[in-house]
Order: structure tokens, then C-alpha cells, then sequence
């Protein structure tokens, strides 16, 4: 009998360390704690970065959850590699960190804007040392393949 994966991953501990994160940086803001410090021409651009985020972290997250069923595939045993799967590999964890990038470039405030390569390098060590590690021991050479073609993190056309 092949080995289950957990249904939710290391997921928890990443969104929730990313959420808190957020919401401490916006309130230190919000309270003065943290200066807020703007680009001139950030008003325009960095409204229109978020709106773009939001709606690719939405639709991310929507497609891997709503129609994928990512959890129904996981309980099934069943490694995902179309739809979104196909563009990246962690769609639920980039979606949110998607997500909460966009709150923060609407904010605009310059000294938020570290928390995005924070939350990629968080995201990265911690799926690359764990479910990277379960899902190439369940799948074998299938899913290294797979890593190769398709980014971890950023979403993006699978190579060839």
C-alpha cells in the first residue's frame, strides 16, 4: 500500500506565518511604528499591481482548490501536474502569498515592499525541505521530471 500525503502540507504553518506577517506590517504602519515612505509615481502603478495580484492570486487559488479539488486528488493518491499544476507547482500557497502581495503593494509604502522576497524565500525553503522531499519519494522520477518543467513558486509557461 502506497503512503498517503497530508491533505493540507506545510500549508497552515506558511499562510498563517504570511497572514500575521501582513497584518503586523500593515499595522505598524498604520500606528507610525513604521515610516511610510512612498515613490512619487507609486500611487497609479502600485493600485494597478495589486489589482493584478489579487486577481491572479484569487484566480490561482480558485482553479487549484474549486476546480482542481486539489484535496480530492491528494486522498486519491494522485499527483497533479494540468490546469494550473501545469504553470506551478504550489498554486494554493502562491495564490495567498499572490494575495497578500497585492494588500501590500496597495499600501505603496516602500519599506512593505521586502515582505514579498521574504515570502518567497520562506515558501521556498519550506516546501523544498518538506513536500518537495514527501512528494519525490511517493512519485519517484515522475515528479522530478515534473520539477523541471514546471517553476515552484512563480507561475509561468512549463519549459519544454
Amino acid at each position: 500500500m502506497k503512503k498517503l500525503l497530508s491533505v493540507f502540507g506545510i500549508g497552515p504553518l506558511y499562510v498563517i506565518s504570511i497572514m500575521i506577517l501582513t497584518f503586523i506590517s500593515i499595522r505598524m504602519e498604520y500606528f507610525q511604528i513604521l515610516p511610510n515612505l512612498q515613490f512619487p509615481f507609486w500611487n497609479v502603478f502600485g493600485k494597478f499591481l495589486a489589482i493584478i495580484f489579487v486577481l491572479i492570486g484569487f484566480l490561482l487559488w480558485f482553479n487549484s482548490v474549486v476546480i482542481i479539488k486539489l484535496d480530492k486528488k491528494i486522498k486519491e493518491n494522485q499527483l497533479v501536474t494540468t490546469g494550473v499544476y501545469s504553470w506551478v507547482r504550489n498554486p494554493i500557497y502562491t495564490g495567498i502569498t499572490f494575495l497578500l502581495c497585492g494588500s501590500l503593494f496597495w499600501r505603496g509604502n516602500i519599506y512593505l515592499l521586502f515582505l514579498p522576497i521574504l515570502y518567497y524565500l520562506l515558501m521556498t525553503l519550506l516546501v523544498k525541505f518538506t513536500e518537495e522531499k514527501w512528494l519525490t519519494e511517493l512519485y519517484g522520477q515522475t515528479y522530478i521530471d515534473y520539477c523541471k518543467r514546471v517553476n515552484r513558486c512563480i507561475p509561468w509557461f512549463p519549459k519544454k
